[in-house]
């Protein structure tokens, strides 16, 4: 039998949610869900503060997309961010249609387009108009540039770091084409100034709690739905793939297609992200789809933990909260903060924040063997001296 044979053997019954997770998911989505957009409403939280959190839990989906490939099939991707601003900019381009000509020039086409000469609405803009096609592009896209090149990178079985420098160089790449104002989509401005969103005002305090709740909503069904598919016989193959693919591959798998799955999936996530966090955030331009965006999303998953769903979660609004504080205390060094902060995991905390609990109980459990040792051993050691 096979050293891959002997993985499934071992791992019969699918791996499910453990009740310590389920209890802490629970709790977690019970405050998130409920008591936040609750206590916004009642004036307890401000507006800022809810907009704040509903960005943290956008850039957790980021998270979830980076761990799926890392954490769970061993590939280190430094282009999720660019899956990320797909997503955005496709929701962007139907927020700026809803302008309309409330804009800075009270033109019917967005301002950008009205600064470069443009008097007309560009062909491939005008489907933009309508949510469902926005929103179908903006799954569709992602998934279709992250097949074209998983397909040429995995057929060619390129991994491990040539695989994270490709990835970086495709995000660079794309970058420096979305700064280009030829391209027609905003250039390095971007999109902003946004009005509603199917109807409502996306400025109203009511409209971004509505937001709030749907990016916690989506967040935990994404959680859920990579649970479920990380405990069944795929979520094994997946891991098996990134333990040892050459004894995956010679045990029959075709470990290529299972690598672009997950990476077609992990783009739609992170596609769905961006998505969520534009009408949140009010902007989107190219400084989202820059590589520095996703080595942040490694350095989210690293804190939080690897290969555990949860804590890229946790590290992700985490890392951004204390983000969020350093950025007005000590601007001129969180960089150097946040490249401590990940040193510091690396060498000290592998498991990230999640493998905290488990270290402490290991901790406690050890020092009660010794202080039971200890006292087993002192009646032998009185009638020794006893008996000398």
């Amino acid at each position: 039998m096979s050293r891959v044979a002997a993985f499934f053997s071992a791992r019969r019954n699918p791996r499910s949610i453990s009740r310590g997770e389920l209890f802490a998911v629970g709790i977690l989505a019970v405050l998130v869900v409920l008591i936040l957009p609750f206590a916004n409403q009642q004036g307890w939280i401000s507006n800022f503060s809810i907009n704040l959190w509903g960005k943290y839990l956008c850039y957790a989906l980021l998270a979830i997309s980076v761990d799926l490939l890392w954490g769970y099939t061993g590939l280190l991707s430094l282009g999720q961010a660019l899956f990320f601003s797909l997503g955005g900019y496709m929701i962007g381009m139907h927020l700026m249609r809803r302008i309309g000509d409330l804009g800075q020039y009270h033109k019917p086409i967005p301002d950008f387009l009205v600064f470069l000469g443009w008097t007309d609405l560009p062909a491939f803009w005008r489907p933009f108009d309508s949510f469902p096609f926005a929103l179908a592009v903006m799954l569709v896209l992602p998934a279709l540039l992250a097949w074209i090149f998983g397909y040429l990178a995995f057929r060619s079985r390129i991994k491990g770091v040539y695989f994270s420098i490709l990835t970086q160089a495709l995000t660079y790449g794309a970058a420096l084409m979305f700064f280009r104002n030829d391209l027609l989509m905003g250039g390095n401005n971007g999109f902003t100034d946004f009005k509603f969103i199917l109807g409502f005002d996306v400025r109203d305090a009511t409209t971004q709690r509505g937001l709030f709740v749907v990016t916690a909503l989506t967040l935990l069904v994404v959680y859920l739905a990579c649970r479920w598919l990380n405990g069944t016989k795929f979520g094994l193959v997946q891991q098996a793939v990134r333990d040892g693919e050459n004894r995956a591959l010679f045990s029959g798998y075709a470990t290529a297609h299972f690598k672009l799955f997950v990476f077609i999936v992990s783009a739609i996530i992170a596609s769905i992200g961006g998505a969520l966090y534009v009408p949140q955030v009010g902007i989107i331009n190219p400084s989202e789809m820059t590589p520095e965006k996703s080595l942040e999303a490694v350095v989210w998953v690293a804190v939080g933990g690897r290969g555990t769903l949860l804590g890229p979660v946790i590290g992700a609004v985490a890392v951004n909260a204390l983000k969020s504080w350093a950025t007005r205390a000590i601007p001129d060094l969180w960089i150097l903060l946040m490249g401590g902060l990940f040193i510091v995991v690396v060498l000290f905390l592998p498991g990230g924040i999640v493998s905290v609990p488990a270290k402490c109980r290991a901790w406690f459990a050890a020092r009660r063997r010794q202080s039971t040792d200890a006292e087993a051993s002192a009646p032998a050691v009185a009638v020794a001296k006893t008996e000398s």
